[in-house]
């Protein structure tokens, strides 16, 4: 029987595979990490035919681990880091440079500028986000007008441009299919999220042909197949999401009130609004949910924290006081408490609510007394502070109480963490028992297309909780610890100094 679906997790360090069966339990799955490029500082890119070619191998092997065929898988499911951009040759289906990534910041002056002008208002109108380098359509600029010829290329249609989904089927199709789903869309800076269509006066003002943009189509629905020399047969694609809309769906938060947040290179919470987008009052971002295929497109509000589990690397590779990212667990226990000292781990610039590109990292509050444990503390805190402010914009903007935080992502592990978690919300945190809500997401978007789950409350029988972490600090205890993040915060903005 066809009643697998193969999951395919391309993320901003790994590319991933994972088979589920019709009960939602992983039966095989695989897992390779891609380089990261630095060429500058603020740079960050990615080398497209790695990402591809770890893409496939991956999931070739998940099915072998799976101990199944090609046969007995149903569907396929993409799931993605967003924002990052490929550009490649139609005729060849080569880059024409490395992926630009989601973190890279060389495009900041370019959207300023843009700001300056005038369009912010424009941009916040149609696509229900803020003028910042880390959404894509700076990224395509500065592509056509920085490789050799690519402007004059795309004009003549012969070059294409997508995120990591749209280069991942083209990958997977042989070229005969150039799409991105709607939730990839919203995240360029081109799409209207009210039409889910790509916008004629932001292609303009980005100076971006139509030509070069795959088509958009639904978030579950059938898509394309796949060449049947990957898998012996042609697979059906019918699933796409960027993965933090994965998560969300994976998550099963799909009610306004209920709100998930992913602990991975970043942070980023998201609770759904419905089929009208909400316009936020504190920064934060609208962006689509999901659509099924012949329904509405679904919104969320949303919040982007660039560095968490990036954070935790750094004191791992850049400072050296951990030899494993896990050690962080240990060492902050080690102490009661900071120490006085506050994290506040910006090296890319500032997301949600402060959206300060100019800011960069900082460890205040050090003294003669402090040790490796209380900055390692101090990170952790840092993160869950970063994600409480998030929500208690999104219970302000959305207007619904929030009685719940469900986590995933590998920091989500962290037991310390996640308590310090409920501490700063006052709310309770819960931990599934599958915590691969991204891939688990994709799954369930292809899975409901193909026919191996029926709707959504089949979905909702497979999960299962895991741990509940609930609040243990008061409401005095809960604000002064905000008080010291925030003022730490301030002190860490516009560090970069630019001449206007």
């Amino acid at each position: 029987m066809q009643d697998h679906v193969l999951a395919l997790d391309q993320g901003t360090t790994s590319s991933r595979a994972i088979v589920f069966d019709r009960e939602g339990r992983v039966r095989g799955q695989a897992q390779r990490e891609h380089s990261q490029i630095f060429p500058r500082p603020g740079w960050v890119e990615h080398d497209p035919e790695e990402i591809a070619s770890t893409q496939l191998a991956v999931a070739v092997e998940a099915i072998a681990r799976a101990s199944i065929t090609p046969h007995d898988v149903a569907a396929i499911g993409i799931t993605n880091q967003r924002e990052t951009v490929v550009m490649w040759d139609r005729a060849t289906g080569k880059p024409v440079a490395n992926a630009i990534v989601w973190q890279d910041r060389r495009t900041a002056e370019m959207v300023r500028e843009l700001e300056r002008a005038g369009y912010l208002g424009l941009v916040r109108e149609r696509t229900g986000l803020v003028l910042d380098a880390y959404f894509s359509a700076s990224k395509i600029r500065w592509l056509l007008d920085n490789v050799p010829e690519a402007r004059r290329c795309a004009a003549r249609g012969e070059l294409a441009v997508g995120t990591i989904d749209a280069w991942i089927v083209w990958r997977l199709t042989g070229g005969r299919a150039h799409v991105t789903d709607v939730t990839n869309a919203s995240r360029t800076l081109l799409c209207d999220i009210e039409r889910g269509a790509w916008d004629p006066d932001l292609l303009e003002l980005f100076e971006i042909p139509s030509g070069l943009l795959p088509q958009i189509v639904p978030s579950s629905g059938h898509v394309a197949e796949t060449s049947g020399e990957i898998f012996g047969r042609p697979l059906p694609i019918t699933g796409i999401a960027g993965d933090q809309q994965a998560a969300l769906f994976g998550q099963l938060c799909l009610e306004p009130g209920m709100v998930k947040n992913t602990y991975g290179t970043g942070c980023f919470a998201l609770t759904p609004t419905g089929t009208n987008p909400v316009d936020s009052r504190n920064r934060l971002l609208t962006t689509i949910a999901w659509q099924l295929a012949g329904e509405p497109i679904h919104y969320a509000l949303e919040g982007s924290v660039f560095i968490a589990g990036a954070a935790v690397q750094w004191l791992r590779d850049g400072l050296g006081i951990l030899r494993s990212a896990a050690d962080i667990n240990a060492l902050a226990a080690s102490v009661p408490d900071s120490g006085g000292v506050a994290v506040v781990p910006c090296m890319t610039g500032l997301g949600a609510p402060y959206w300060d590109p100019d800011a960069r990292g900082s460890i205040q509050g050090i003294t003669r007394g402090t040790t490796a444990a209380h900055i390692a503390r101090a990170t952790l805190e840092a993160i869950a502070c970063s994600v409480a402010d998030l929500l208690e914009c999104m219970a302000a903007d959305s207007g619904h109480d929030i009685a719940e935080l469900r986590v995933d992502g590998g920091a989500a592990a962290s037991d310390l963490l996640l308590q310090f978690q409920a501490d700063l919300l006052g709310r309770k945190v819960e931990r599934p028992s599958m915590l691969e809500s991204t891939a688990l997401g994709a799954a369930y978007l292809a899975g409901l297309a193909s026919g191996v789950w029926s709707g959504v409350d089949e979905l909702a029988r497979h999960r299962t909780v895991e741990r509940e972490f609930l609040p243990a600090a008061s409401d005095d205890e809960r604000e002064r610890r905000m008080r010291f993040w925030r003022r730490a915060v301030e002190r860490s903005m516009h560090w970069v100094e630019r001449e206007d």
